[in-house]
């Protein structure tokens, strides 16, 4: 009987932000939640973060952000995956992100955006689904 590989997870921390509770946090909680992590620590570009990916081979990428400047730091991490051909990557985001730019932020080709208040049940329960339907994509 073969079992399924645990889903490996990248959560890192863009830019100046030096708030990480929330991003430490959810790391636990993918964790508990039976996914193996891999938290990259603050104050990461966004060809960090990229490199991380395409060198740990993961299959979502959680950015965590408070500063506000997801709207600047997100198209150039999406760029640096692209760039780097992690292209199949799941990557969704939490954070202080303002609902009037969630729809851009989607745009961008983040999957699902977490804001405050969301639960680390819905968060884990999230990533576990588009893991799943990444897995099916990829083997289908």
């Amino acid at each position: 009987m073969q079992s399924t590989p645990p889903i490996r997870v990248l959560v890192a921390k863009p830019g100046l932000d030096g708030h990480d509770r929330g991003a430490k946090i959810v790391a636990r909680a993918l964790r508990d939640g039976g996914m193996e992590v891999i938290y990259t620590g603050i104050r990461q570009t966004p060809e960090m973060i990229a490199e991380a990916a395409l060198q740990e081979d993961v299959e979502v990428i959680g950015l965590s952000i408070h500063s506000g400047a997801h709207l600047t730091l997100f198209p150039r991490i999406m760029e640096a995956l692209r760039t780097r051909g992690v292209t199949d990557a799941v990557v969704v985001a939490g954070g202080i992100i303002p609902e009037e730019d969630i729809p851009a932020v989607k745009a961008m080709g983040i999957s699902a955006v977490f804001g405050p208040g969301a639960s680390l049940d819905e968060i884990v329960r999230t990533v576990h689904q588009a893991a799943a339907a990444r897995r099916q994509g990829v083997s289908g």
